[in-house]
């Protein structure tokens, strides 16, 4: 699929949200009644434990540095403000990163956008992997949870038990996923589920909560936390996403509000904001 068939593929698709776009913003919760700070420190959570990543794994994953820095990096911080700017247009703090199928770099995207984000010295950001068929953020990240997200929405925990600290990552925290479940749509339509998130994106004036789904053709888990998350990133890859199936994951997910798209796979990445 050529950049231009996406591009065109994208304007018809953002067309015809167009008569969803004010209803779906009116709906977001908004955040006007945080508390405010002065400035954001560090994240200190004393019973997050703090792992340490492997420098030379990271860079064979293409994982950002805590700075963000780098030529990759400039790719990233560029989607960072964009995306930025458009969750402040909204008041939302919540972003949902979607693929229509695999394999178009959704969960590295999701995972450097939250690094770049966390690289902003007014924001934090928490990364939560709620992919919970196929979960890729702690396998790109290597770690081994001894608690996941999905334990404690089975068991009826906070989901803040299962938060991690990467070391030297001072403003980014991780959410991560143990091992995978089948009934993962139950669990992310519960009732519980989505109090959790409220508190999560509550708990903290500007951090940001990075959330990667699972393809939105392949599983209804998107669908089903469409209605919890306040804004989407689209990601497809050149030569790997469809037309059809952008246009098709665009329909399903009207209701939300996409804040932007990117193009993986191209010589020079794209990102294209609304």
């Amino acid at each position: 699929m050529s950049m231009e068939r996406i591009s065109r593929a994208l304007e018809l698709a953002a067309r015809q949200r167009e008569a969803h776009a004010a209803a779906a913003i009116a709906e977001q919760p908004q955040t006007e009644n945080m508390p405010e700070t002065a400035a954001v420190a560090p994240i200190r959570a004393p019973q997050a434990p703090v792992l340490t990543l492997d420098p030379a794994a990271m860079e064979r994953e293409y994982v950002l540095p805590p700075s963000a820095g780098g030529a990759r990096g400039r790719h990233y911080k560029l989607l960072r403000t964009q995306v930025l700017r458009r969750l402040d247009q909204l008041k939302a703090n919540t972003l949902a990163v979607l693929s229509p199928k695999t394999d178009a770099g959704k969960t590295l995207t999701a995972i450097n956008l939250a690094i770049a984000i966390a690289a902003e010295l007014d924001r934090t950001a928490l990364l939560v992997d709620l992919d919970l068929r196929n979960p890729g953020v702690h396998q790109r990240l290597g770690l081994r949870p001894e608690l996941g997200i999905e334990d404690c929405l089975q068991a009826g925990r906070p989901v803040s038990d299962a938060i991690v600290r990467l070391a030297g990552y001072e403003r980014l925290t991780v959410l991560p996923v143990r091992e995978p479940v089948e009934h993962s749509a139950e669990l992310l339509n519960s009732e519980y589920a989505i109090r959790q998130v409220a508190d999560l994106r509550n708990r903290y004036a500007n951090r940001i909560i990075v959330v990667d789904l699972p393809p939105v053709l392949q599983a209804d888990d998107a669908l089903a936390f469409s209605r919890t998350a306040q804004a989407g990133l689209m990601v497809v890859g050149e030569g790997r996403t469809a037309r059809a199936d952008l246009l098709q994951s665009m329909e399903l997910l009207r209701d939300l509000t996409i804040v932007g798209t990117v193009l993986n796979g191209s010589r020079e990445p794209v990102v294209q904001a609304y």
